[in-house]
């Protein structure tokens, strides 16, 4: 299962919101903008941005997230979230010996399709520490004769061998990333990957990012997740038809 953490996180998110309102909507000065923002006066313009659709200052709070245990089909999908920033452990400097992998629980839960996944992933392996055998050998004795130390050569040339060996790597194989979204751009994510209709593994990795945030900013994120939490599915022939489990699911009453 994937694990994931909040490493960071703008300090008092929803006063920063809160002060960015202001600002907006009154004749506040930079000195005096946090002045008299006590909880509840930045629970209620909180409150007002989401009512009115001001999403603009739910900008200026943001979160960065540790994950790990995922797969690199996870990483395809959330990288296609364009306003956020992610640094991704890198096939072309860490070796991926002895790989670890994600297996789908479905496949997991069927004895024989879970032997079958466990032979595929065998055999990736062995794939990958032949070609990055074959490769490194010839890289090495290529530097070797450009004047390269044995200790340069050998450090260089595993380089280059798994750049290209690791094309052989499933989308199974694990990776690690760190990833910062800011508020409006995670209510953006949470609306798109916490329904039922995305992938399981994206799903669950959402669900946990938003149970973190909402600890540190609940009125900011307190309708985030599916859009059925807030009212009819969007879906339409798509939906689960699941909307009324959902929001028992997520805690919400309709």
């Amino acid at each position: 299962m994937a694990k994931v953490t909040l490493l960071a996180f703008t300090p008092e998110p929803e006063k920063t919101v809160a002060a960015a309102a202001k600002l907006c909507y009154s004749p506040a000065s930079i000195d005096t903008v946090l002045e008299g923002l006590t909880e509840e006066k930045t629970a209620s313009f909180v409150q007002m941005l989401a009512e009115i659709g001001h999403e603009s200052p739910i900008e200026h709070a943001s979160f960065t997230f540790g994950l790990e245990g995922v797969s690199r089909s996870l990483l395809a999908q959330i990288t296609r979230h364009r306003i956020a920033s992610f640094s991704v452990q890198s096939q072309r400097y860490v070796a991926e010996h002895a790989f670890e992998y994600v297996i789908p629980s479905e496949i997991a839960s069927i004895p024989e399709a879970r032997k079958e996944f466990l032979a595929a992933m065998e055999e990736d392996q062995r794939h990958y520490e032949k070609l990055t055998s074959i490769l490194q050998e010839k890289y090495r004795s290529e530097l070797i004769k450009a004047g390269k130390t044995e200790k340069e050569a050998e450090r260089a040339a595993q380089k280059r061998a798994i750049e290209d060996a690791r094309f052989v790597l499933p989308n199974a194989c694990t990776t690690k990333l760190i990833c910062t979204m800011n508020a409006r751009s995670l209510l953006n994510f949470f609306s798109h990957r916490c329904c039922n209709r995305a992938q399981w593994e994206i799903r669950d990795v959402a669900c946990q990012m938003l149970g973190l945030v909402k600890e540190k900013a609940p009125h900011i994120f307190a309708t985030a997740g599916p859009p059925c939490l807030r009212g009819a599915c969007p879906e339409g022939k798509m939906s689960c038809g699941k909307a009324e489990e959902v929001r028992k699911a997520f805690g919400v009453k309709k």
